[in-house]
Protein backbone atom coordinates (compact mmCIF):
# COMPACT_ATOMS: atom_id res chain seq x y z
CA UNK A 1 0.00 0.00 0.00
CA UNK A 2 1.15 3.44 -0.82
CA UNK A 3 2.40 5.89 1.72
CA UNK A 4 0.10 8.52 2.50
CA UNK A 5 1.63 12.07 1.30
CA UNK A 6 1.82 15.71 2.04
CA UNK A 7 -0.83 17.73 0.04
CA UNK A 8 0.79 20.70 -1.17
CA UNK A 9 -2.08 23.31 -2.55
CA UNK A 10 0.84 25.99 -3.25
CA UNK A 11 -0.16 27.12 -7.09
CA UNK A 12 2.47 27.31 -10.19
CA UNK A 13 6.44 27.49 -9.56
CA UNK A 14 6.39 28.54 -5.99
CA UNK A 15 4.24 25.52 -4.97
CA UNK A 16 7.06 22.85 -6.83
CA UNK A 17 9.47 24.32 -4.65
CA UNK A 18 7.52 23.60 -1.54
CA UNK A 19 6.96 20.39 -2.57
CA UNK A 20 10.47 19.76 -3.14
CA UNK A 21 11.19 21.58 0.24
CA UNK A 22 8.74 18.88 1.65
CA UNK A 23 10.11 15.97 -0.15
CA UNK A 24 13.94 16.89 1.50
CA UNK A 25 12.31 16.15 5.11
CA UNK A 26 12.05 12.62 3.60
CA UNK A 27 8.30 12.66 3.46
CA UNK A 28 6.13 12.10 -0.09
CA UNK A 29 4.11 14.63 -1.27
CA UNK A 30 1.60 15.18 -3.95
CA UNK A 31 0.44 18.53 -5.91
CA UNK A 32 -3.15 19.45 -4.84
CA UNK A 33 -4.06 21.85 -7.68
CA UNK A 34 -6.53 23.94 -6.25
CA UNK A 35 -5.85 27.57 -7.69
CA UNK A 36 -4.53 29.15 -10.99
CA UNK A 37 -3.10 32.49 -11.25
CA UNK A 38 -3.50 34.68 -14.26
CA UNK A 39 -2.24 38.00 -15.00
CA UNK A 40 -4.61 41.05 -15.45
CA UNK A 41 -4.71 42.70 -19.25
CA UNK A 42 -3.63 46.12 -18.39
CA UNK A 43 -6.28 49.00 -18.14
CA UNK A 44 -6.04 52.73 -18.61
CA UNK A 45 -5.57 52.90 -14.47
CA UNK A 46 -2.75 50.25 -14.66
CA UNK A 47 -0.70 52.18 -17.13
CA UNK A 48 -1.23 55.22 -15.64
CA UNK A 49 0.59 54.13 -12.29
CA UNK A 50 3.37 52.25 -14.18
CA UNK A 51 4.09 55.91 -16.26
CA UNK A 52 3.78 57.76 -12.93
CA UNK A 53 5.73 55.76 -10.36
CA UNK A 54 8.21 57.71 -9.46
CA UNK A 55 4.90 60.47 -8.32
CA UNK A 56 4.61 57.77 -5.60
CA UNK A 57 6.84 57.67 -2.58
CA UNK A 58 6.03 53.81 -1.48
CA UNK A 59 5.03 50.85 -3.54
CA UNK A 60 3.62 47.93 -1.31
CA UNK A 61 3.60 44.38 -2.87
CA UNK A 62 1.46 41.75 -0.84
CA UNK A 63 2.41 38.34 -2.73
CA UNK A 64 5.32 37.27 -5.47
CA UNK A 65 3.42 37.14 -8.15
CA UNK A 66 1.93 40.63 -7.79
CA UNK A 67 5.77 41.44 -7.88
CA UNK A 68 6.19 39.39 -11.05
CA UNK A 69 3.53 41.21 -12.59
CA UNK A 70 4.93 44.66 -11.54
CA UNK A 71 8.25 43.80 -12.16
CA UNK A 72 7.04 43.06 -15.96
CA UNK A 73 5.02 46.42 -16.40
CA UNK A 74 8.16 47.93 -15.00
CA UNK A 75 10.64 46.75 -17.77
CA UNK A 76 8.40 48.19 -20.47
CA UNK A 77 7.91 51.51 -18.52
CA UNK A 78 11.03 52.47 -16.93
CA UNK A 79 14.94 51.24 -18.48
CA UNK A 80 16.15 52.49 -15.41
CA UNK A 81 13.72 52.39 -11.91
CA UNK A 82 13.47 56.29 -10.53
CA UNK A 83 15.50 56.84 -7.29
CA UNK A 84 13.56 56.93 -4.07
CA UNK A 85 11.02 54.75 -4.08
CA UNK A 86 10.89 52.94 -1.05
CA UNK A 87 9.43 49.21 -2.03
CA UNK A 88 7.68 46.91 0.92
CA UNK A 89 6.77 43.43 0.91
CA UNK A 90 4.20 41.64 2.80
CA UNK A 91 6.66 38.19 2.62
CA UNK A 92 10.25 37.04 2.19
CA UNK A 93 9.43 35.62 -1.23
CA UNK A 94 7.85 39.15 -2.26
CA UNK A 95 10.94 40.29 -1.44
CA UNK A 96 13.04 38.37 -2.97
CA UNK A 97 11.38 38.23 -6.36
CA UNK A 98 11.20 42.15 -6.01
CA UNK A 99 14.83 42.34 -5.46
CA UNK A 100 15.69 39.53 -8.19
CA UNK A 101 13.99 41.10 -10.78
CA UNK A 102 14.29 45.05 -9.86
CA UNK A 103 17.70 45.14 -7.58
CA UNK A 104 15.94 46.60 -5.30
CA UNK A 105 15.68 47.05 -1.60
CA UNK A 106 12.44 45.76 0.40
CA UNK A 107 10.91 46.70 3.34
CA UNK A 108 9.76 43.48 5.38
CA UNK A 109 7.56 42.80 8.55
CA UNK A 110 10.17 43.23 11.79
CA UNK A 111 11.23 39.78 12.87
CA UNK A 112 9.66 40.24 16.25
CA UNK A 113 6.39 40.09 14.99
CA UNK A 114 7.22 36.29 14.09
CA UNK A 115 5.01 36.11 10.80
CA UNK A 116 5.04 37.27 7.32
CA UNK A 117 1.44 39.06 6.97
CA UNK A 118 -0.73 42.65 6.60
CA UNK A 119 -0.79 43.30 9.96
CA UNK A 120 2.98 42.58 10.83
CA UNK A 121 3.95 45.02 8.17
CA UNK A 122 1.70 47.33 9.23
CA UNK A 123 3.63 47.64 12.49
CA UNK A 124 6.92 49.26 10.46
CA UNK A 125 7.71 52.14 12.20
CA UNK A 126 8.04 54.08 8.57
CA UNK A 127 4.23 53.09 7.61
CA UNK A 128 2.93 54.47 11.16
CA UNK A 129 2.33 58.10 9.90
CA UNK A 130 1.55 58.72 5.86
CA UNK A 131 0.43 62.21 5.66
CA UNK A 132 -0.08 63.33 1.90
CA UNK A 133 2.14 60.52 1.04
CA UNK A 134 1.48 58.57 -1.93
CA UNK A 135 1.12 54.73 -1.95
CA UNK A 136 0.74 52.30 -4.57
CA UNK A 137 -0.65 49.23 -3.29
CA UNK A 138 -0.38 45.81 -5.95
CA UNK A 139 -2.30 43.04 -4.90
CA UNK A 140 -4.13 40.56 -7.00
CA UNK A 141 -8.62 40.78 -7.31
CA UNK A 142 -10.36 40.96 -4.42
CA UNK A 143 -8.97 39.68 -1.12
CA UNK A 144 -8.65 41.94 2.50
CA UNK A 145 -9.21 45.68 2.10
CA UNK A 146 -6.88 45.82 5.60
CA UNK A 147 -3.87 46.96 3.77
CA UNK A 148 -5.31 49.57 2.17
CA UNK A 149 -7.77 50.91 4.78
CA UNK A 150 -5.07 50.98 7.30
CA UNK A 151 -2.80 53.15 5.26
CA UNK A 152 -5.51 55.53 4.11
CA UNK A 153 -5.95 55.81 7.74
CA UNK A 154 -2.85 57.05 8.54
CA UNK A 155 -2.77 59.81 5.96
CA UNK A 156 -1.68 58.25 2.84
CA UNK A 157 -3.57 58.43 -0.88
CA UNK A 158 -3.41 54.93 -1.87
CA UNK A 159 -4.15 53.90 -5.18
CA UNK A 160 -5.04 49.92 -4.92
CA UNK A 161 -4.06 47.69 -8.22
CA UNK A 162 -5.23 44.32 -9.03
CA UNK A 163 -2.53 42.87 -11.32
CA UNK A 164 -3.99 39.37 -11.42
CA UNK A 165 -6.89 37.18 -10.37
CA UNK A 166 -7.45 34.02 -8.50
CA UNK A 167 -8.80 31.25 -10.42
CA UNK A 168 -10.47 27.96 -8.31
CA UNK A 169 -9.79 24.87 -9.87
CA UNK A 170 -11.64 21.87 -8.44
CA UNK A 171 -9.32 19.03 -7.27
CA UNK A 172 -8.80 16.13 -9.58
CA UNK A 173 -11.46 13.02 -8.83
CA UNK A 174 -8.14 11.08 -7.07
CA UNK A 175 -7.51 14.66 -4.89
CA UNK A 176 -11.46 14.86 -3.92
CA UNK A 177 -11.53 11.16 -2.59
CA UNK A 178 -8.42 11.79 -0.40
CA UNK A 179 -9.91 15.20 1.21
CA UNK A 180 -13.23 13.02 1.53
CA UNK A 181 -11.29 10.49 3.06
CA UNK A 182 -8.21 12.29 5.15
CA UNK A 183 -6.47 10.25 3.02
CA UNK A 184 -3.20 12.01 3.20
CA UNK A 185 -0.51 12.84 6.18
CA UNK A 186 -0.81 16.43 6.39
CA UNK A 187 -2.04 19.63 3.73
CA UNK A 188 -0.11 22.83 3.95
CA UNK A 189 -2.03 25.53 2.47
CA UNK A 190 -0.74 29.57 2.91
CA UNK A 191 -3.98 31.45 1.14
CA UNK A 192 -7.22 31.45 2.85
CA UNK A 193 -9.24 31.54 -0.37
CA UNK A 194 -7.53 27.99 -1.06
CA UNK A 195 -8.66 27.12 2.07
CA UNK A 196 -11.85 28.14 2.10
CA UNK A 197 -11.99 26.46 -1.69
CA UNK A 198 -10.73 23.27 -0.48
CA UNK A 199 -12.76 23.00 2.83
CA UNK A 200 -15.71 21.94 0.58
CA UNK A 201 -14.74 18.78 0.01
CA UNK A 202 -12.96 18.25 2.90
CA UNK A 203 -14.76 15.13 4.90
CA UNK A 204 -14.42 14.87 8.82
CA UNK A 205 -11.26 12.54 8.98
CA UNK A 206 -9.84 15.53 7.12
CA UNK A 207 -11.11 17.40 9.94
CA UNK A 208 -8.65 15.87 11.94
CA UNK A 209 -5.63 15.49 10.24
CA UNK A 210 -2.73 18.31 10.36
CA UNK A 211 -3.07 21.50 8.63
CA UNK A 212 -0.04 23.47 8.27
CA UNK A 213 -0.59 26.93 7.72
CA UNK A 214 1.29 30.41 7.66
CA UNK A 215 -0.16 32.89 9.87
CA UNK A 216 -1.91 32.77 12.74
CA UNK A 217 -4.83 34.27 10.96
CA UNK A 218 -5.46 31.28 8.16
CA UNK A 219 -5.15 29.40 11.85
CA UNK A 220 -8.12 30.74 12.77
CA UNK A 221 -9.83 30.70 9.76
CA UNK A 222 -9.45 27.26 9.83
CA UNK A 223 -11.05 26.88 13.00
CA UNK A 224 -13.65 28.22 11.94
CA UNK A 225 -14.21 25.80 8.78
CA UNK A 226 -14.24 23.19 11.02
CA UNK A 227 -10.29 22.65 10.76
CA UNK A 228 -9.19 20.93 14.48
CA UNK A 229 -5.42 20.19 14.14
CA UNK A 230 -4.14 23.39 12.75
CA UNK A 231 -0.43 24.19 12.83
CA UNK A 232 1.27 27.65 12.33
CA UNK A 233 4.99 27.50 10.52
CA UNK A 234 7.27 30.23 11.26
CA UNK A 235 6.33 31.85 8.13
CA UNK A 236 5.32 31.32 4.69
CA UNK A 237 8.65 30.40 3.14
CA UNK A 238 9.13 27.03 1.84
CA UNK A 239 11.72 26.27 4.47
CA UNK A 240 9.58 27.24 7.43
CA UNK A 241 6.09 25.39 5.62
CA UNK A 242 8.78 21.92 5.01
CA UNK A 243 9.74 22.28 8.80
CA UNK A 244 6.36 22.62 10.41
CA UNK A 245 5.46 19.61 8.23
CA UNK A 246 8.15 17.27 9.36
CA UNK A 247 7.63 18.22 13.23
CA UNK A 248 3.57 17.41 12.42
CA UNK A 249 4.25 13.97 10.58
CA UNK A 250 6.34 11.07 11.57
CA UNK A 251 7.78 10.03 8.13
CA UNK A 252 7.63 6.22 8.79
CA UNK A 253 6.20 4.63 5.48
CA UNK A 254 7.83 7.22 3.57
CA UNK A 255 8.57 4.83 0.72
CA UNK A 256 6.27 5.56 -2.29
CA UNK A 257 6.03 5.40 -6.18
CA UNK A 258 5.77 8.96 -6.52
CA UNK A 259 4.30 8.47 -10.25
CA UNK A 260 1.43 7.06 -8.59
CA UNK A 261 0.80 10.39 -6.01
CA UNK A 262 0.61 12.39 -9.24
CA UNK A 263 -1.26 10.01 -10.96
CA UNK A 264 -3.68 10.52 -7.64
Amino acid sequence: MSARPVLISRPGARGEVLAAAVAATGLPVARLEAMRLEPLPETPAMRTAWLDIDHFHKVVVVSPFAAECLAEALDRYWPQLPVGLAFYAVGAATAATLHQRLGVRVRLPPPEAGEDTSEALLRLASLASLHDQRVLLVAGEGGRALLADTLASRGARVTRLAVYRRLPLDPSPGMRQRLARGDYRALVVSSGEILEHLARWCGDAALNQPLIVSSARLATLAGTLGFRAPVVAAGATPDALAAAVADACDPEDADVDQDDLEKG
